[in-house]
């Protein structure tokens, strides 16, 4: 879209030529004349004024309403970025309601009996969103359209229009729940001759109003579009804080920066809601990843996520999975299915007083009002479905990454109090189901979502992705275990993700059943802000152990046969989307009677089965009932064991953790991935020595490291125990 500006020179051919050379006066001028009276001088000619219009930088409330039925038409957004270069355009469109008005029945003449008679609903299209209102907030189930803008008026014009064009890309939603996420069809290219005409009523400038006649690439008109400017922001937003009472709000950075200065820094506008500042501890200072998630959804202000963007804030003393932060509410790993509502940070980690944590070394992170603050926007970020950027040391960023970059001493000092270029642009141009919360799922790919063309993803040569099975053959209903190794198979050392668990961020994929059908999976908690990145020596590995069940299209294994599992690992390259992919089958095999047939449909049916296996808790019951109906099967509870084990070892509220209980679970025939075998170790390891439960328990997984082979970290922890 953006143009660039004439290169005018004074005298491109060089230096002006010789005047020539004045002729003589005539003879009879020199004659005598008679004098002759002035002419009166002439009125000067009244020019209009010129008068150069351009497009005003903000928000313009639009709509679309196509040719093709009097009862569809779209509101939406059309959002104007202006820049050095010009302009930048993007837009979304929602379908408005239409509502039905029963007919009444007619009223029976006397004497005469009634007429048959079958009323029709009227249907009434609604109005759409007020302009005096400001940027509208449309229901997600409406959503539509994006509008990928390729031309508009960069600079002024002498003219009353201009040209604007525009590919409309619809959007096909997966499944019922947002989680699901979905595709998009581009529906070609569009173009519309805007032009200025008075503003109605209830738009705060009545010069900023146009309208146009669309038409597509054959040159037919297909509807007709208006847009009216509302605001000089792009998009608006709360973000909601709760907080523990030990715990600080982070408001702002301590030198200026606060909520309103992040959100204009991309043009939106951020509104804060410093909500409650009680919210009860259920065990303790240190908080699961499901008492967090439980926390959300009970001490959240009540939100209509149709009506109003609203992110969550949790702050907390400490958190168990991480040091800092977490995003927990993300995929299909919240049991409303409503996509990046919450993360929380942890105000009571303690920096450690060493290099290179600078000007904050010991002190409690709630009281480093600098990096606190930041960790708390980097969250959100995540929160907005934006991923690790490491091209600068903005918000998006890791702290650690942030703080070893800083010359010594200075740390906070060199933190960037703004988004990185590309981040900016998704904020403001990505669709607004990518960004708001409730829409698209945590993971979505840059690539596949529509924005200008700067995103590219690449494979990376010298690094290979292996995965391999735990059990090359599965029981219906049970989870399937996989092993994922990433080594270095060139000659120099590589930069890559320092691990390949789910909870990194850096890992997702797909699973294809025997039909053809793809259903993907993506992590359900995120740790956010850990060591992202290790340098990978030549030859050298990484390794972890994925469990699979359920993704946003619901259960990765629902039918007996062969299933592809294709896994991959992105990550920021410096610009590019870096990736390596690897993948194996896995064969499901059929139930084996009623008993497992009835089993398998209770856990494939129930959502929260794999909720329970990864926040564990005792809030989510249906996911409870659901492992309990697979622990009574003789086919599935080798499968599951683990899982509630796992569970009873950890405490949840006041449930004390009872790892006698999660001793009598599991056995010999358990089945456990090498990562499972790691995380039961470090479970058993707080047991006393000479416990009978510790005992047992740490028999079993000498058995187990014996019989399925790990790495010598996880062989030394066991030998350990």
């Amino acid at each position: 879209m953006n143009t660039k500006s004439k290169n005018y020179t004074p005298n491109p051919e060089g230096p002006f030529p010789p005047l020539p050379d004045p002729l003589p006066p005539f003879q009879e001028l020199l004659l005598p004349q008679p004098l002759q009276p002035l002419p009166e001088p002439f009125p000067p000619k009244p020019w209009p004024p010129i008068k150069f219009r351009n497009l005003r930088c903000g928000c313009y409330l639009t709509n679309y309403k196509p040719n093709s039925s009097p009862l569809v038409t779209y509101d939406g957004t059309l959002r104007v970025e202006c820049h050095s270069n010009g302009r930048t355009a993007s837009g979304d469109l929602y379908q408005r309601p239409v509502i039905l008005l029963p007919i009444p029945l007619p009223i029976p003449k006397p004497g005469f009996p009634p007429k048959p008679f079958i009323p029709k609903p009227k249907p009434i299209l609604l109005p759409g969103p007020n302009p005096a209102a400001g940027i509208p907030i449309l229901a997600r189930g409406r959503y539509r359209y994006y509008l990928r803008v390729t031309q508009i008026l960069e600079w002024s014009t002498l003219g009353n229009s201009f040209t604007l064009g525009f590919e409309m890309h619809r959007f096909n939603k997966t499944g019922t729940n947002w989680s699901a996420g979905g595709t998009w069809t581009n529906e070609g290219a569009f173009t519309a001759q805007m032009t200025w005409i008075s503003a109605p009523a209830g738009y705060p400038s009545s010069g900023n109003y146009l309208e146009g006649s669309v038409k597509n690439n054959t040159g037919t008109v297909v509807g007709r579009l208006t847009m009216g400017w509302i605001s000089e922001h792009l998009r608006r937003a709360t973000v909601e804080i709760d907080r523990v009472a030990a715990s600080e709000a982070p408001l702002n950075n301590g030198a200026g920066v606060d909520w309103t200065a992040v959100g204009n820094g991309v043009n939106w506008d951020i509104l804060l809601d410093i909500s409650d500042a009680d919210v009860a501890e259920p065990s303790g200072e240190s908080w699961s990843d499901a008492e967090c998630h439980q926390a959300m959804l009970a001490r959240r202000d009540a939100s209509n996520l149709d009506a109003e963007w609203r992110y969550h804030v949790l702050c907390v003393r400490r958190l168990d999975s991480t040091t800092r932060g977490i995003m927990y509410d993300a995929y299909a790993g919240d049991s409303n299915n409503i996509p990046r509502e919450g993360c929380a940070i942890s105000s009571h980690w303690v920096i450690p007083n060493a290099d290179p944590w600078g000007l904050v070394k010991g002190m409690r992170f709630g009281t480093a009002a600098a990096p606190y603050f930041r960790t708390a926007v980097h969250e959100t970020g995540h929160a907005m479905c934006l991923y690790h950027n490491t091209v600068d040391n903005g918000y998006m960023n890791t702290t650690p990454d942030i703080a070893a970059s800083a010359p010594a001493g200075t740390f906070p000092n060199n933190i960037q109090w703004s988004y990185a270029a590309d981040d900016q642009k998704r904020l403001r141009h990505m669709p607004d189901i990518y960004v708001r919360p409730g829409g698209l799922p945590f993971s979505t790919s840059y690539a596949t979502t529509p924005i200008s063309p700067t995103d590219m993803s690449t494979e990376v040569d010298g690094l290979e992705l292996k995965v391999s099975p735990l059990l090359e053959s599965v029981p219906l209903g049970a989870p399937v275990r996989i092993n994922v190794t990433m080594t270095n198979k060139g000659d120099t050392p590589m930069e890559s993700p320092a691990s390949l668990s789910l909870k990194s961020g850096f890992v997702r994929g797909h699973v294809v059943d025997p039909s053809g059908t793809l259903r993907t999976f993506t992590p359900l908690v995120l740790c956010m802000d850990v060591e992202p990145f290790e340098v990978l020596q030549p030859g050298k590995s990484i390794n972890n152990s994925l469990t699979l069940l359920r993704g946003g299209q619901g259960a990765l294994f629902p039918v007996p046969g062969v299933h592809q599992i294709i896994v991959e690992v992105h990550w920021d390259g410096g610009g590019i989307d870096a990736v390596v992919t690897g993948e194996v089958n896995v064969m499901i095999t059929s139930a084996v009677d009623e008993s497992h047939a009835k089993a398998a449909l209770k856990v494939l049916s129930t959502p929260d089965t794999l909720l329970t296996l990864v926040f564990g808790g005792d809030h989510l019951t249906d996911g409870i009932e659901a492992i309990q109906t697979a622990l009574k099967n003789p086919v599935l509870r080798p499968h599951f064991a683990h899982a509630e084990a796992k569970r009873l070892a950890v405490r949840f509220g006041k449930r004390k953790a009872n790892i006698e209980a999660a001793a009598k679970i599991i056995d010999d025939s358990t089945v456990m991935s090498p990562d499972e075998i790691k995380k039961t170790s470090t479970l058993v390891k707080d047991e006393k020595a000479d416990s009978a439960s510790r005992k047992s328990l740490a028999k079993i997984l000498k058995n187990k490291v014996s019989e399925i082979g790990v790495t010598d970290e996880i062989k030394g922890i066991v030998d350990s125990l």
